[in-house]
């Protein structure tokens, strides 16, 4: 067994996002004096889903009641709001609609209706004439509103982590990607591209969208692939179309929430996303192609029976992406008023969806554990707004995992990482 001076921290966590940097922010938080390191590809933090998403904090009625998802986004709702207030970070609670603008949708809105209750959120009917009084240039049969919906700068709470993380005695190397993992009875060691070894009891992997690419590099196999959609969006030249957030009726068969109206914490409104398979994990739009990560997911058997179940669904979205009209033609249904020449392209995000070999769109939060590792396996939508929660349930799982190697929660224990 290595003695507690051989390692170079305690626990080192792949992945400079929000849900990496808020693990760590956990750690440090509950078990003062432990040895954190964060190691990031990139030369900053949130510089991929945290960064590129709306900004909305999710109220956490979309998700099936006993799912991690609507347990964290309930809770993390609540708390990304406190967080918020107590550090300064520019954030509103708005509340949104959800507007069915077909009879067909009503049945859904009605079930959406019974589940927020089921999670204690506070919903109220709306008919037509109470939509307008909320969005007067909005249409539709009948609405919902949610009132503990916001919207914050994400971005700007990664930061707000990681400067806890350096005030807790942590240490963020950015610019450090993770080429070899080395799992041994003792722990972990890990080599980044540019040669750093760093030795560690426990590996904790937020990669994102290179979780199950960091997963098999420790030896794991993961059960599932990230196979990235890009939301493609676009700002409103009239923001004054929009006072909140506006959303449609979900399909509930589809992870995504549809092209929806997102009035940001800056008084900006975006429009989106549409939802299209991209061609790099980082595809940020159809020019950005890496053909060893398309093999990747071409090769994958889920990706096929994804296209089989939907195609119809994926014809749409990518209609959508290259016809701006066919795109607000969508956004029509419910801003009548918008034009195309309202809409002002805006930066892309990519979604890092896991899916299973059967095809499957894994739903909910997954995270899996084997010998001195915790992997972050699906942690899209709403894991923002969830993310405080999540960091402290990795980061209980990481401690225990330390344990097993001899180690003990320091009572009083300071000092950098590597």
């Amino acid at each position: 067994m290595m003695t507690h001076a051989a390692y170079d921290c305690d626990v080192l966590v792949i992945g400079g996002g929000i849900v990496g940097l808020s693990t760590a922010y956990a750690i440090t938080r509950s078990s003062p004096g432990t040895r954190v390191t964060v190691l990031e590809k990139e030369w900053g933090p949130a510089r991929h889903q945290t960064g590129r998403n709306s900004g909305v904090i999710h109220s956490g009625i979309y998700y099936r009641p006993g799912s991690l998802k609507a347990r964290y986004a309930v809770r993390g709702a609540a708390e990304m709001v406190d967080f918020c207030k107590e550090y300064g970070i520019a954030h509103a609670v708005t509340g949104k609609l959800i507007v069915a603008t077909g009879r067909s949708e009503l049945p859904r809105l009605h079930a959406l209706v019974q589940r927020g209750r089921e999670h204690g959120l506070p919903v109220r009917e709306l008919g037509p004439a109470q939509i307008a009084e909320h969005e007067p240039r909005v249409r539709g049969l009948a609405a919902i509103r949610v009132d503990t919906t916001g919207v914050c700068d994400f971005g700007a709470v990664a930061q707000r982590f990681a400067a806890e993380v350096r005030d807790g005695g942590g240490l963020i190397r950015f610019g450090a990607e993770v080429t070899a993992i080395d799992r041994r009875p003792w722990g972990v060691a890990v080599r980044t591209a540019d040669g750093l070894v760093v030795r560690a009891r426990v590996l904790v992997n937020c990669a994102g969208l290179h979780c199950d690419r960091v997963a098999r590099l420790a030896g794991d196999d993961p059960g599932m692939r990230i196979v990235p959609f890009r939301g493609e969006y676009y700002e409103l030249a009239r923001p004054d179309l929009v006072r909140g957030l506006v959303y449609p009726v979900p399909d509930p068969a589809f992870p995504f929430l549809g092209v929806h109206l997102t009035r940001g914490h800056d008084g900006s409104v975006h429009v989106g996303p549409n939802a299209v398979p991209a061609l790099a994990r980082e595809g940020y739009g159809w020019p950005v192609v890496r053909p060893r990560e398309l093999v990747d997911t071409l090769t994958w058997p889920g990706s096929w029976r994804i296209a089989r179940r939907h195609w119809r669904y994926g014809v749409g979205e990518v209609h959508r992406s290259l016809s701006k009209h066919a795109f607000t033609a969508a956004v029509r249904r419910l801003l009548p008023d918008v034009t195309e020449a309202d809409l002002r392209p805006a930066p892309s995000g990519v979604r890092a969806q896991a899916v299973l070999r059967d095809g499957t769109l894994v739903d909910d939060f997954l995270i899996r554990e084997a010998p001195h590792t915790v992997h972050v396996l699906n942690a899209p939508s709403p894991a923002a707004t969830a993310s405080l929660p999540i960091g402290r349930e990795v980061a209980r799982r990481a401690l225990v995992r330390a344990e097993g190697t001899g180690w003990k929660p320091p009572a009083v224990e300071s000092g950098h990482c590597v």
